[in-house]
């Protein structure tokens, strides 16, 4: 016993100490329900066995079931669609927003912090407004784009398939924009001045400032950003529940609100599981980009 308190005050052992407490806090409050998921999914699970460990094991037929409903392919669809649109109209309007604030004009710091209140608002108040904003009779994109001619009559947002999953990516892309701008905008702030004033004394314009210097001393800042996209944007449920509830029809229904359907309203356990089973591939995945992206930031 003396030993093991002499290593806790050696420092190296209360160094171990600490690590000790928050690992074991993510094993069980994470580590633990993963574990439980990935077990469901090769199991048959229904109300009456879902407090057990001990059930049916059906290997593989819950994912050949799952890629056998015809709205399996759909769903993935709409998934990818989502994540690929959210990602990239994050990112370019982040990272215009980013380039504009950089400048450091008057007012640039409070009018930056405006941009913030679309990213620390709860999913669900995000929700709500943009159903006002995309209501198809009274909503103000509407009038907006009636007002300069783009288009016609109304558009009805959310019940309608064509628009609907569009909808929720134009609420994504609003909610997580300041994410982007904030993160990018540390990325600019550590490239030296030096760079741009050595190119701008070659003659370089605006254009190649940004592609030979801004952008590659980006490198790293834009993996790391666009692995936190992808984790955040699959995660992303509030949007759906608020807006549009996955439909109609399936048309705006993505992987993350679909496993919810399936184990808390129609009960199917197993089939939500694989699915988020099929998600953590994809996570995880993202997080090893995420990793390789910061790793000289952490070395250094």
């Amino acid at each position: 016993m003396k030993r093991f308190f002499s290593s806790i005050t050696d420092g190296k052992g209360f160094d171990i100490l600490l690590v000790a407490f928050p690992l074991g806090y993510l094993f069980l409050m994470s580590g633990l329900p993963l574990l439980y998921n990935v077990l469901m999914s090769f199991q048959e699970v229904d109300m009456f066995s879902l407090g057990t460990f001990w059930r049916p094991f059906v290997g593989l037929k819950n994912y050949r079931d799952l890629f056998a409903q015809p709205e399996t392919l759909p769903i993935l669809y709409n998934t990818g669609i989502f994540v690929v649109a959210s990602i990239a109209g994050q990112f370019l309007l982040g990272f215009g927003l980013a380039l504009f604030f950089w400048t450091n004009f008057p007012g640039a710091s409070w009018l930056r912090g405006l941009f913030l209140v679309s990213w620390v608002m709860p999913g669900l108040v995000v929700g709500a407004i943009w159903n006002w904003i995309l209501s198809g009779d009274f909503g103000v994109l509407n009038f907006l784009l009636r007002e300069t001619g783009i288009i016609d009559g109304n558009i009805f947002w959310r019940s309608d398939p064509d628009f609907s999953l569009w909808a929720v990516i134009i609420a994504n892309i609003w909610l997580g924009m300041a994410f982007n701008m904030i993160l990018l905008s540390v990325g600019l702030s550590a490239i030296p001045k030096d760079l741009y004033e050595a190119a701008e004394l070659d003659g370089a314009n605006a254009f190649q400032r940004f592609w030979t210097i801004t952008l590659p001393m980006m490198r790293s800042s834009i993996g790391a950003i666009i692995s936190l996209g992808l984790i955040f944007t699959l995660q992303q449920f509030d949007l759906f529940a608020a807006i549009t509830s996955g439909g109609p029809n399936n048309s705006s229904n993505v992987t993350q609100y679909w496993a919810w359907d399936l184990s808390f309203r129609q009960y199917d356990f197993a089939k939500g599981a694989t699915i988020s089973v099929i998600m953590i591939v994809f996570v995880m995945f993202a997080s090893v980009v995420y990793v390789r992206s910061t790793r000289h930031e952490v070395r250094g």
